[in-house]
């Protein structure tokens, strides 16, 4: 694996001034290799070769960008076991989660941007005048470590289809699957400098993106402190920002026959990912009077997973990223045990027998009030919050009082209730009983979660320009 080596213009090449960072085994606490981490001057020359290959991939026929796309597709089956196994390593996801949904989502983000990109009309009249919709141009790509390959490949393929060239800094935190997907694309076949990679620190390397001249639009996926450094020095140049960020989901389970399949459901999707997903249900909202049953059915449900060595396929939750991430969480736990809210499960420090790695315990809080610390701030972690509710219009209103809008979910029979809710909570994906829309679902928030839309059409178009052309 190039670990030490950055990918630009169909070549591993050296970074300009040597830099090195260890790559972290989270479950272990030990280095796995070292990469190297680069500076405004390999963004220059990333920059450089993805302008001049420009010039001719935007004008590549629609057919021609497929048969690329669907030999990277073909590669990456290939790579699946290897892609499975670094994601593993790098962020630590139970084996059956880093070789289910981790890494067979970069197949469906593949799949999807062939089949959209067959169905889409990048000329046609309207109105008596003709529309044109062309590849915006050089993009930066800016992806965070807790899904990789989701969001490397979710940006990198409609970027692709689009007929636009991009460079890549991956999380430097989780790189080694985004080295994969580099060494995937090259033995694909694209033409040098449609595809470039730089590992790097986001105050450098990704500051240099956002400022260059030469891009013409950023795509990020990060916190909402990092989406607002890469939109202010985005500003500079007027380039296109996509940004998707932070999340805090409300979870509304409805007063019904469902509520233990509804509830012991949530808990899952909270801790899934170890809670490391920018889109979980980590709030939960119950009806008042069955809190108290809410609580012993969510904590049936923590205790009944198993948190461990990523390794073992028996293994629900693995440990967080990284030793500041631990921190973190933790600093979060104390917070909610001092706001007096009710432990259920779960609370600080590690889980026995796991001290070594960055392993935390899954959490349950109940009487949870939404102004407390642990209802407002994403935790990114195990950690569930349970907030009871006296009313429907109660729950909405809970449900919206967060500066989050990315996802929210509501669990259960009623689907006159269902449809109440979905149409009005603010947030960019509405999950009805834990449904999934996959790759074909446009993925984005409201508010502080981001402005732009991922996957299928909607990704599609977030890097296209439209022109209009009149009086023909």
């Amino acid at each position: 694996m190039n670990l030490s080596q950055f990918y630009i213009n169909g070549k591993w090449v050296d970074p300009v001034r040597p830099s090195k960072l260890q790559v972290i085994n989270p479950a272990t606490e030990k280095s796995v290799g070292e990469i190297s981490v680069g500076s405004a001057l390999d963004i220059d020359n990333a920059v450089s070769a993805a302008r001049s290959a420009f010039k001719s991939f935007s004008k590549t026929a629609i057919s021609e960008r497929i048969e690329l796309l669907s030999e990277i597709r073909n590669v990456y089956k290939k790579r699946f076991n290897e892609i499975a196994e670094a994601i593993m390593t790098e962020m630590g996801a139970p084996i059956n989660l880093a070789s289910g949904a981790q890494a067979s989502v970069g197949m469906s983000h593949l799949k999807t941007a062939i089949r959209v990109l067959e169905k889409t009309k990048f000329e046609y009249t309207h109105n008596n005048l003709i529309i044109r919709k062309e590849p915006i141009g050089v993009c930066g790509l800016i992806t965070p470590w807790n899904w990789p390959i989701n969001q490397v490949v979710s940006k990198l393929a409609p970027c692709i289809a689009a007929g636009c060239t991009s460079i890549l800094k991956p999380s430097e935190i989780a790189p080694l699957s985004a080295i994969i997907i580099a060494e995937i694309i090259h033995e694909a076949g694209a033409p040098n400098g449609v595809f470039n990679m730089v590992h790097g620190y986001g105050p450098v390397v990704g500051e240099a993106m956002s400022n260059h001249q030469d891009i013409d639009m950023m795509s990020f996926t990060g916190s909402t402190r990092g989406g607002i450094a890469v939109a202010t020095s985005s500003a500079k140049t007027v380039k296109r920002v996509s940004q998707e960020l932070g999340g805090k989901s409300p979870n509304i389970i409805i007063d019904d026959t469902k509520f233990n399949e509804s509830v012991t459901r949530g808990v899952s999707g909270c801790m899934s990912n170890t809670g490391q997903s920018c889109n979980a249900p980590t709030r939960m909202l119950v009806p008042a009077h069955r809190h108290d049953e809410a609580l012993e059915i969510a904590k049936l449900a923590a205790e009944s997973m198993t948190t461990g060595d990523p390794k073992l396929p028996s293994t629900d939750i693995g440990p967080l990223v990284s030793e500041t991430q631990f921190n973190k969480v933790q600093d979060l736990l104390k917070s909610g045990i001092e706001s007096k809210a009710t432990l259920v499960t779960g609370g600080v420090g590690k889980p026995d027998g796991l001290e070594t790695g960055y392993f935390v315990k899954p959490t349950i809080f109940g009487n949870v009030s939404n102004d407390m610390e642990i209802a407002q701030e994403e935790i990114f972690g195990p950690v569930l919050s349970i907030i009871p509710y006296e009313t429907d219009e109660e729950a909405v209103a809970i449900a919206n009082d967060t500066e989050y809008g990315l996802a929210a979910y509501v669990a259960g029979d009623n689907k006159e209730k269902l449809m109440y809710f979905a149409r009005n909570l603010n947030a960019g994906q509405i999950h009805l009983n834990y449904a999934s829309g996959g790759a074909d679902a446009p993925f984005g928030g409201f508010k502080k979660s981001g402005n732009g839309r991922e996957k299928a059409e909607w990704g599609l178009d977030e890097f296209l320009e439209i022109k209009a052309i009149m009086g023909t």
